[in-house]
């Protein structure tokens, strides 16, 4: 099982990229994001829990997340050849939680692909996609706020991923099919 982490800051790209290399590859792709919109959409228990850190541009807790994530592995490691993720790890803790989720089962991160954009185009992105989309987590100030967030706590992760030798970048601005045959050419399950 190939199992890979689109890296970026919010806005990079890594939900429209990680949809086309989990169809490319056959992988399941897992947005954390998408996963928690649908829960509060939905008005369940874990949606009215975390629709106020949400809409304040904060990060959901660790542990919910890595629950989260579980029981997504658990649902989907024997039908799938591979994941790609989208939004977790967004912390250190998070990132030694999975290294530890996978060992429990028997699998192992393949490759961390970093998007890289600058912070002028990720607000420009962030915004636009909120008028596109309606998406509420996507204000300015929110937008702002989830920049800071990711700097101070998804930022580090860069590191922890250098020393275990799985971290590359590809530079996340062009065209979809541009950036997405770069991260393909990285990719080698």
């Amino acid at each position: 099982m190939f199992n890979l982490i689109l890296f970026g800051p919010p806005g990079a790209g890594k939900g429209t990229q990680a949809v086309k290399i989990a169809e490319k590859f056959g992988w399941k792709h897992i947005s954390t994001g998408d996963i928690l919109r649908a829960e509060v959409s939905q008005g369940t228990p874990l949606g009215l829990k975390v629709k106020s850190v949400m809409d304040a541009g904060h990060l959901v807790s660790d542990d919910l997340l890595i629950a989260i994530m579980e029981s997504v592995f658990l649902k989907n490691n024997t039908i799938v050849p591979g994941f790609v993720l989208d939004g977790f790890p967004r912390t250190l803790n998070q990132a030694q939680e999975l290294d530890k989720m996978l060992q429990r089962h028997g699998h192992k991160l393949g490759l961390v692909l970093a998007l890289e954009v600058d912070e002028v185009e990720l607000v420009s992105r962030l915004i636009k996609r909120s008028q596109d989309q309606g998406r509420k987590d996507d204000t300015e100030d929110v937008v702002k706020n989830r920049l800071v967030q990711y700097h101070r706590h998804t930022e580090p992760l860069i590191d922890y991923y250098i020393d275990k030798k799985l971290y590359k970048k590809v530079y996340g601005v062009g065209t979809i099919e541009d950036i997405f045959d770069q991260l393909c050419a990285e990719i080698k399950p």
